[in-house]
């Protein structure tokens, strides 16, 4: 996909589904907003002092349940995963960024 290109959000693709995918969203950085119960032991800052969520290790989110490959704060995650569109041109975009072995993941806010 051309970096230069304007993803469409819009546009999502019926086809893709979370349970074909190596729950490529939880390697992003998910900023977390002030209204967000997250419980604390998931949270982290950034270099620039946002508040974000935990990663292990390994670089997944701290709140993936490695077993299900699911999220175990669901009912609680954050704003930005709930507006996180399965399918959306961005999902698609990061999971082929992630099938070409790039481990960089740029972050785009989602409005």
């Amino acid at each position: 996909m051309s970096e230069d290109r304007t993803l469409d959000d819009t546009e999502i693709d019926p086809t893709v589904s979370c349970t074909a995918c190596d729950a490529v969203c939880c390697r992003l950085t998910v900023v977390v907003l002030p209204g967000d119960r997250v419980p604390g032991h998931l949270l982290a800052h950034d270099p620039k002092g946002l508040t974000v969520m935990a990663r292990g290790e390994d670089g997944w989110c701290a709140a993936l349940d490695p077993v299900h490959m699911c999220c175990s704060i669901y009912a609680q995650r954050p704003a930005i995963c709930r507006k996180f569109a399965m399918g959306s041109a961005y999902c698609r975009a990061e999971r082929e960024r992630y099938a070409q072995g790039h481990d960089a993941l740029q972050v785009r806010v989602i409005d």
